[in-house]
Order: C-alpha cells, then sequence, then structure tokens
C-alpha cells in the first residue's frame, strides 16, 4: 500500500498501522540464514512488538517458525487458543496460581529457581499431567533466573522431579547490542560453564539458548541450539552501536490523513499552552493522532511527519487525539496521506527517528501504537 493511497473502505479510522507480513518472512529467513543449523523462536511479547500478536503469529508459523516466545501467560493463551500449536516458552516470573493454566495449555513454563521448580512439579503431580520447562540463569542480567554460581542447585532439583519435563536452559545478555562485547562474553562464558554439569554427569544436554537480537548480530557463539530473535524479527537494530552483519528492514508503517487545513497569520499560539507561535504567515493542517495513540507527547515540537514525500515539522503540543503540522507555504488538502512512520516516495521515517526525538528506543515507540490503532495486514 502506497502513501497517497487511502485506507481499505472496511477501515472506519483514518489513523492506521500496515504491517507486512512479507516482510515479516523475509527478515525470519535472513535471521535464519545467519544463524543456522541453530533454531528460531520467535518473540511476540507486547502485541509482537507492537504489530499484531495473531496475524503475525500465524504467518510465521506458516512459514515454519520452530517456537514462540511470549512474555505472560494470557499471551500464550490467547496463541493456544488462536490454534497455534507449536512449542511457547512465556519468559516472565511465575506465580503459583497460574500453573494450572500453564498445564491446561501445553505452555512451556520458567523454573527459575528451585523454589519456583518444585511449585510446578507439585501442581503437574496434583494434576495428574507433565510439565515442560526450560530453566533460567542469570549470568548478569540480574533481573530473572537463578544465578550462575548457584545453578547446580536448579539443575539437580530438576534432576528429582518426576512430572517435570526439562526440555530447555536458558539465560539472557544485558549488553549483547554494545560495541564492547566483553560483558557479553563474561555472560556467554558462564552460561558454558553451567551447562558443563551435563556433561560431568553424562545426561542428555536439554536445548540451550542465550542469543537475543545482539547476540544474533554480533556473537556467533552464542547461537547455540535456539536464538530468540525479538526486534531484529520486525526490521530494526537493538542499538545505534550494534553492528548490521546482516540486513532486514522494517515491516511496520503508521499512517494518518488531513482531517483539517487552516492559514493562520504571523504571531499565532497554537495548542495547548500557546508553546509555539508562527513567525511568519503559515499553512497548518491537523491529523487525527496524538498521544491517546502512543504518539508520544514528547515529540511536540521535535518531530516530522511526511505529506505528499516532503517532511514537515509537528508544531504545538501534541494533544490526546490530534497534532499540527506545519507545511509552511506549501499545499495538501483534506484526506492526504500523513506517514508517521514508513516511506513516502523518497523520503522515509523510522522508529529509530521517533526514538531519537523523544528520548528513548525503538522498542518502545512500535510496543505504545495504542490497539485503538487499527492493524492492516499484507502480505
Amino acid at each position: 500500500m502506497s502513501a497517497s493511497s487511502p485506507p481499505p473502505t472496511h477501515v472506519i479510522r483514518p489513523t492506521r498501522v500496515e504491517v507486512s507480513l512479507g516482510q515479516i518472512a523475509a527478515n525470519l529467513a535472513a535471521i535464519r540464514a545467519h544463524v543456522g543449523p541453530a533454531r528460531v523462536m520467535a518473540i511476540l511479547k507486547a502485541n509482537a512488538y507492537g504489530h499484531g500478536l495473531m496475524p503475525v503469529a500465524r504467518h510465521l508459523v506458516a512459514h515454519g517458525v520452530e517456537a514462540l516466545g511470549a512474555a505472560f501467560l494470557e499471551e500464550g493463551i490467547h496463541l493456544r487458543e488462536a490454534g497455534i500449536t507449536v512449542p511457547i516458552l512465556v519468559l516472565g516470573s511465575l506465580a503459583g496460581e497460574q500453573i494450572p493454566r500453564f498445564l491446561e495449555h501445553d505452555l512451556t513454563l520458567t523454573a527459575s529457581s528451585v523454589e519456583k521448580l518444585q511449585w510446578i512439579e507439585q501442581a503437574a503431580e496434583a494434576a495428574r499431567k507433565r510439565a515442560t520447562v526450560h530453566l533460567k540463569i542469570d549470568t548478569g542480567m540480574e533481573r530473572v533466573g537463578i544465578h550462575y554460581y548457584h545453578a547446580d542447585r536448579l539443575l539437580e532439583a530438576s534432576l528429582r522431579c518426576r512430572h517435570v519435563d526439562v526440555t530447555g536452559i536458558y539465560s539472557h545478555f544485558a549488553q549483547a547490542d554494545a560495541a564492547d562485547l566483553g560483558s557479553a562474553q563474561e555472560q556467554l562464558e558462564r552460561f558454558l560453564t553451567v551447562l558443563d554439569f551435563y556433561e560431568r554427569r553424562s545426561l542428555p544436554m536439554p536445548v540451550r539458548h542465550i542469543a537475543n537480537s545482539g547476540g544474533i548480530l554480533q556473537l556467533p557463539a552464542s547461537h547455540l541450539d535456539l536464538v530468540r530473535p525479538g526486534i531484529l524479527l520486525y526490521g530494526y537494530y537493538p542499538s545505534a552501536e550494534c553492528r548490521r552483519t546482516f540486513s532486514v528492514r522494517p515491516a511496520l508503517s503508521w499512517r494518518s490523513q488531513v482531517c483539517y487545513f487552516k492559514v493562520v497569520p504571523a504571531g499565532t499560539a497554537v495548542g495547548y499552552g500557546g508553546t509555539w507561535t508562527s513567525d511568519r504567515p503559515a499553512r497548518l493542517v491537523t491529523v487525527p493522532v496524538g498521544y491517546g495513540d502512543g504518539y508520544f507527547r514528547a515529540l511536540s515540537h521535535r518531530a516530522h511527519v511526511l505529506i505528499r514525500g516532503r517532511r514537515y515539522p509537528v508544531v504545538g503540543r501534541i494533544s490526546m487525539d490530534q497534532l499540527v503540522v506545519n507545511i509552511g507555504w506549501d499545499t495538501a488538502y483534506n484526506g492526504d496521506v500523513v506517514t508517521l512512520i514508513g516511506q513516502d516516495g523518497e523520503e522515509n521515517l523510522t522508529a529509530d527517528e521517533l526514538a531519537d526525538w523523544a528520548g528513548t528506543i525503538s522498542y518502545e515507540v512500535l510496543t505504545n501504537i495504542n490497539t485503538r490503532v487499527p492493524r492492516l495486514f499484507v502480505n
């Protein structure tokens, strides 16, 4: 869909997100080519990084993705209820009362401590079911997981469980997207040392995984058996300093329309608080999108949008539902497409640019696009 095209007739709201499922599949293919023979667990947390959980999941499974990763139990249940049957690992921390729901929906649990592993064992025994578990090792993130120097306790406890199948073991990088990979290398070495537990006892090795998007790009030794691309799958690199060892492209565009046009004389204050004043006569257009949609208020006076293939500044404070654009003395009409993220002609706006203007990261820009903004999917 081109930037000059109006939205399809079944979409009532002119503000919408367009997601190229074909581009996500192309990004997946690029990742696979880079990490093979390691398998891919596609990370779908936060509404597939704002791209739309169910359509993205179905498309990835149709393209043979081996496993999916979710943040919370609810995400996993939604995927199962939508008919997704591939393994789904829930990466977030676990509350004991949730365990029966994991078992009911055949979701893979994260066991991050001996105590939580015991909860899982007891719940599985009570339900007369087997629980599928990945063990979580903290090698330096200091968020969730047993410390690497106490990891043998968790691994030994797992051998005593009679109702738990440990199919994986993993950790998470804190700085794999940095220019200096010293910290990431240290984390990888700690993780590999933990894995010696299985070799010392001549035990089968569970599936090993630690590589996030930064690890995929910069640390081939971290690919192991499985990699977990998140932001990379959706066409963005995890940081500006991370080496771009292969190419991916953004799959998401965010567009709206001009809904009002006016001419203002010099000296006219615009928006709440009158924080921007025109220094000359100007043509302004109003666009029906605001911070209620996830277009940050912090973008006020900083952001640009694309109209008719040209960049124009956002002026005045961004409102909950509307923003104002100064088109100088150029021409625009009601119904003209306004691109917030994406391509229009030779110009392109990325989530990275919005993140720079707002003082954040592309992850937050994408995941904050509100669900009241309709998603349109193209293949």
